[in-house]
């Protein structure tokens, strides 16, 4: 039988082209592989798997449909199950999970990977040595999942990170009576120092404004699937500067100050600058930067500081320690009134003068008061004379007045007694006249 060449370069081309498609086959990892219509399968040999899940921003959490076809809930599942739903996806611990296919029902994200570990862990940056007061650290933080980093965009909704200081209670140490204190949390929003949101890289934001000691640093990190925790034993150092404010003992003559503190045991005094910010009345703002300093204690005079009011100074200090390590601290806020001062005694002939003015002022004032009196009974006198003269008036025409009606009374009752008299005689009888013949 003869074969033709062409036929022969067609078997060269599938037989080169045949193994490239299974290497790209085998060597997809299972646990990134993106899953034809959010199902995929599980092997009989695991033990255990956790599952994590991105959805739709704010959709409901997802159904798991079992090789058998039961189904679970968030809100209805097997108490072997561990389940965490947030608006963003969700993560779900299956123990002795069922070989066979499985399928998720949901607004899962499209072209997203269902990641499938079987072992979870945390890794976390330790704290520097020597650690300051008041320092601003960026520290680090993230979730592994069989020793590899994981990304995944709505992880940040997902785990709930907790940072907290434990005192060791030593008697010499300020933070002896402190006990446990929460310092802070991690984050991957893209806020304050993390570089990136949902890059799976969690950044602290703790607050080492505590008291000085020895510490446990307990890092913890959670959700209802798992819980681990990380712990480190460190000292946190008092603060290697500080700001004292310098009054003057004449503020008419003398500018108010500040004096600069470095602990050159700690830190490199040529790489050490401190940057200030100083608010006061009336809008009053300054920013001054105080560098190449030449020795541990710097006098900073204040000469636009001019006005009566409160002030109030932050300041942040920037340096590298003898470690070599790059420093940034909060210093203690600093405030101070500048109050008008008193002012000076007077002289024996201003005193004198005052008081014969006080005394001038005095014998007027007598002066006017006794001609207000004066002026005042007068009218009284006055007033009174006038009701006095009224009220006699009135009471002589009231006399008169009765006098009169009295008078008519009585000429009123004579007439009435006289009435009678007239109408007794009889006129009917004859003179005496006329009875003589």
């Amino acid at each position: 039988m003869r074969i033709s060449p062409l036929w022969c370069l067609w078997l060269i081309f599938v037989g080169a082209a045949l193994p490239v498609y299974a290497a790209q086959e085998v060597t997809l990892p299972l646990a990134q592989a993106s899953e034809l219509k959010n199902r995929f399968r599980i092997d009989h040999m695991v033990d255990e798997i956790t599952l994590v899940i991105q959805r739709e921003y704010g959709s409901a959490p997802v159904v798991v449909v079992l090789p058998d076809g039961s189904k679970w809930y968030a809100s209805r599942h097997p108490e072997s199950v561990r389940w965490e739903d947030s608006i963003s996806g969700d993560m779900i611990q299956i123990k002795n999970p069922q070989p066979g296919p499985w399928q998720l029902l949901g607004r899962v994200v499209p072209g997203s990977q269902i990641t499938k570990v079987s072992k979870l862990g945390i890794w976390a940056d330790p704290l520097p040595q020597p650690l300051y007061q008041g320092e601003r650290l960026k520290l680090t933080a993230g979730l592994t999942g069989d020793n590899l980093q994981m990304r995944l965009p709505g992880l940040e909704y997902m785990l709930q990170w907790n940072a907290k200081f434990i005192s060791e209670h030593q008697p010499k140490d300020e933070n002896f009576a402190a006990g446990t204190l929460t310092v802070g949390s991690y984050q991957d929003n893209g806020e304050k120092l993390d570089e990136r949101p949902d890059d799976g890289i969690f950044t602290a934001d703790i607050n080492l404004n505590q008291p000085w000691g020895h510490y446990t640093l307990e890092l913890k990190v959670e959700n209802a699937v798992f819980e681990r925790e990380y712990q480190q034993t460190f000292v946190l150092s008092p603060k290697p500067a500080d700001i004292k404010v310098k009054a003057p003992d004449n503020p008419r003559e003398q500018p108010w100050g500040l004096q600069l503190f470095v602990d050159t045991k700690e830190l490199q005094l040529a790489e050490t600058y401190f940057q200030l910010d100083i608010v006061g009345p009336a809008g009053f703002q300054l920013s001054l930067t105080v560098r190449d300093l030449a020795q541990a204690e710097h006098a900073l005079d204040l000469p636009q500081v001019t006005e009566f009011g409160s002030y109030r100074i932050k300041g942040t200090l920037f340096s590298t320690n003898w470690a070599g390590r790059e420093i940034v601290m909060t210093l203690p806020e600093r405030f101070f009134n500048y109050v008008s001062p008193p002012e000076p005694p007077p002289s024996p002939e201003v005193i004198a003068a005052i008081q014969a003015k006080e005394a001038s002022e005095e014998e007027q004032q007598a002066k006017d008061d006794a001609v207000l009196w004066i002026i005042v009974g007068n009218s009284v006198l006055l007033v009174v004379g006038l009701a006095l003269m009224l009220f006699m008036r009135k009471r002589a025409l009231l006399k008169q007045a009765l006098a009169a009606a009295e008078q008519e009374m009585l000429a009123k009752q004579r007439e009435q007694a006289q009435a009678p008299e007239l109408q007794d005689i009889d006129l009917s009888m004859p003179d005496e006249d006329e009875k003589q013949p």
